[in-house]
Formats: structure tokens, C-alpha cells, sequence
């Protein structure tokens, strides 16, 4: 009769330690029927769920691995497991999985004690955490460090919305964002990513750019603010902000553009996306003219954006065609998505304002990027506390993964 046993260890790490061990056990015949292992700092905790198919032979197989423990200095316990505890263990596969993203220049024991109660609370159970971020130095002041863990999560959420609110909750108190999404197949194969591109993909409003330029930046921005907070529709302020352009120069279109802000990460997530074969998009409300000085900088595969009507060398106040609002932004999305033969749960979406919202609710992975309150009260992801690159977290890439 077979008896069975979680053996775990721990000491300080070394090369050979999991060798010998499992050496050890093969020699008597032992099955592996779970096995798990961390090393933190330099100490490896390494635990095995066996099988003894002897359990006469369960005496000297413990008595060899303690034997073996003091020789590399590795503290070895065993805990019998009853059959049916064992049997009750494997009833549960299949249980539903999720993924919580916890991220922010730092991150302390109240940020992660917090994530950890809501999930309590709501009777799931962490099976394991895991460090995606690089080590940084507590003697650099570096403002642009990152700092992320990834919890994986089991259990059945008896209301799925209440937990992510739950979890949404804890970014209004602590400085972090905290990200939930089902630990599924299409999290994994993420194909599409698309942009909104002022205040998303640059730090600025282009269209208050030209405002200023043309001597109206004040009555521009006012009306600006008033649409990214969803206070008047898109199409309705577009038109009017543009209008205010009527007589400027083309000049001054290119000096805007050499001169754009790009938000910090940018360049590093979408080098590193195209790495892992991904379509990259801009879907905006701006202008097709900076738009596309963004896709020769960054090797982006497509724009969809407002093209601004010149005649004689000035800006008419009009743009050509149909102005791509928020729900264009949407139909577009899907478009490219029917185009290239992919899932929409295999898309991600980026912005952060109003008119962004349609995209965001139907993408795989919908990301309010610094965004305005009422966009992030609505959108399932936001982003307030890192750079754009930080979306590659939520994909579960980490930075020794990444090319700098």
C-alpha cells in the first residue's frame, strides 16, 4: 500500500540541491505528484507532493532525504496526507483561475495585506505570487522605477464585479493600480493593441497645441476638459475647438510635431510587443498629420485619425471625411480585428478619455491610461501610477523578459 506525504524544503540555495533530491526519491521508486519551488534572496523554499508506493519503505526514504538535507545544509519536513484529503485536493482542478496585477513605483506590506483581505473576504484563495518586476536599489532615486507582483487566484467568485471593485477600490487610498482579469488562454494571446494618441501615446492635447499656436489656447483647453470628462460629445467640442484654427499656418504643424512629448514607455512597450508579433494601431480623435509622424518613429502598422483640411497653406477649420469619435473608434477596432482573424478577447485597448470608452468595453483587455475619473470609474483596467510600458505586466511579461 502506497503512502503519501508532502516533503518540503528550505535553506540556502545552491546548484545540485533539487538534483540530489529527487535523485534520491527516484531510487526508491517515488512518484512527484505536485511539486513547487521559489528561491527569495539566495533561500530556496522547495516543497513535493509524493507518492511512496511502499509504505514500508517510507522509513528509510525519510531517513535518506534528512541524511541528504544535512549534508547541503537544507532543512527537510514531511507531512503525511490522508488519501481522501489528497482525493478532495484533486476534486478541485478546474476550479476558475484569476490574475491580479498589483503595481506601483513601490510597493509596500499594507498594499499587498490589502489585496490579499478583498480576496479573502470574497472566500478565494492565493495559490502563489510572484515577483515581474526587476530588482532596484534603495540607494537610486530613480523616479521611474517600477515595481509589480502577480497574484494567482482560485476559487469561484460568487460576484465577479464586486470583487474588481472590491480590488479597484484599494488604488483610491494606496498609490497602485491593481488589475484583475481571468487567468484564461487569450490573456496569454493577446495579438492586437491599439492607441488613443494625445494624452495616451504623447503627454499633450495636439489640438491645444495648435490653440495656442493660433492665440485661442485658453477657450481650446476649456472645451477640451469639458469632453474628456464626458460633460459635451466628442463630435460636438471636436468641431468646435477646430474651427476656433481657422488661418493657421501649415508651419506650424511640423514644428508640433518634432516636438511631441512622448509618454514615458511608450517606445519600450510597443519595441517589445512587435517583438512578440503584435499589430499595433493608433485609433484617434486628433489628427492623421501627427498621427502618422508616430507610426514612422515607431514602425506602428496602422492610423486612423482626423485629417485636417488645408487650403492655400492654412487650416480651413474643417477636417476631411468623418470625424472618428468614440464610436468610430470601436467600429474600427473591430474592423482590424475581422482583418486579421483574431478573437476581440485577443485585443488591447489604450486611452484615456471619454470618447475612448466604447473601444475600452469591447477590447480583451481595455486600459484607462491616466485617465480622467469618470473614464476610470468605467473602464475595467486603469493605469495612473506607471508608464505606458507597465501594460506589459498585465500581459504577464516580466522585466528580465524584456528588451531595454
Amino acid at each position: 500500500m502506497s503512502e503519501l506525504f508532502l516533503l518540503t524544503l528550505s535553506g540556502d540555495d545552491h546548484p545540485g540541491v533539487t538534483a540530489a533530491f529527487t535523485a534520491a526519491l527516484a531510487e526508491h521508486g517515488v512518484s512527484v505528484l505536485d511539486i513547487g519551488q521559489a528561491v527569495i534572496h539566495d533561500r530556496l523554499n522547495l516543497g513535493v507532493l509524493i507518492e511512496i508506493p511502499d509504505a514500508g519503505e517510507s522509513g528509510a526514504v525519510m531517513k535518506e532525504l534528512l541524511f541528504l538535507g544535512h549534508g547541503h545544509g537544507i532543512e527537510v519536513d514531511f507531512q503525511p496526507i490522508a488519501a481522501a484529503d489528497y482525493e478532495a485536493w484533486v476534486a478541485s482542478q478546474g476550479r476558475p483561475r484569476y490574475i491580479v496585477t498589483l503595481l506601483g513605483r513601490k510597493l509596500s506590506a499594507a498594499n499587498i495585506s490589502h489585496v490579499a483581505a478583498v480576496v479573502a473576504d470574497h472566500g478565494l484563495n492565493i495559490d502563489a505570487i510572484s515577483r515581474l518586476s526587476g530588482r532596484f536599489s534603495l540607494r537610486d532615486a530613480n523616479p521611474r522605477r517600477r515595481a509589480c507582483i502577480e497574484f494567482s487566484i482560485r476559487g469561484v467568485a460568487d460576484d465577479a464585479e464586486r470583487l474588481r471593485h472590491d480590488l479597484l477600490a484599494i488604488t483610491r487610498d494606496d498609490e497602485v493600480d491593481v488589475a484583475f482579469q481571468a487567468d484564461d488562454l487569450f490573456r496569454r494571446n493577446r495579438r492586437l493593441i491599439v492607441f488613443d494618441m494625445d494624452s495616451t501615446l504623447i503627454q499633450c492635447e495636439v489640438i491645444d497645441e495648435l490653440a495656442r499656436a493660433a492665440g485661442v489656447g485658453e477657450q481650446v483647453a476649456a472645451i477640451t476638459d469639458a469632453a474628456m470628462r464626458g460633460e459635451i460629445p466628442f463630435s460636438e467640442s471636436f468641431a468646435r475647438r477646430l474651427a476656433t484654427l481657422a488661418g493657421l499656418s501649415e508651419s506650424v504643424l511640423e514644428e508640433i510635431a518634432r516636438a511631441l512629448p512622448v509618454t514615458e514607455g511608450a517606445e519600450r512597450l510597443i519595441a517589445n510587443l512587435k517583438r512578440l508579433g503584435y499589430k499595433v494601431g493608433i485609433l484617434s480623435g486628433g489628427f492623421t498629420y501627427f498621427a502618422e509622424h508616430l507610426q514612422r518613429r515607431f514602425g506602428i502598422d496602422c492610423v486612423s485619425a482626423n485629417q485636417l483640411d488645408i487650403v492655400d497653406g492654412r487650416l480651413t477649420g474643417r477636417v476631411k471625411g468623418e470625424i472618428v469619435d468614440g464610436d468610430k473608434k470601436a467600429e474600427l477596432l473591430r474592423g482590424m480585428a475581422a482583418q486579421l482573424g483574431i478573437d476581440m478577447r485577443q485585443t488591447i485597448a489604450v486611452g484615456d478619455g471619454a470618447n475612448d470608452l466604447p473601444m475600452l468595453s469591447i477590447a480583451g483587455l481595455g486600459v484607462a491610461f491616466h485617465a480622467k475619473p469618470v473614464v476610470r470609474d468605467n473602464a475595467r483596467h486603469s493605469i495612473s501610477t506607471l508608464g505606458l510600458d507597465s501594460i506589459l505586466y498585465l500581459l504577464g511579461v516580466r522585466d528580465r523578459e524584456v528588451i531595454e
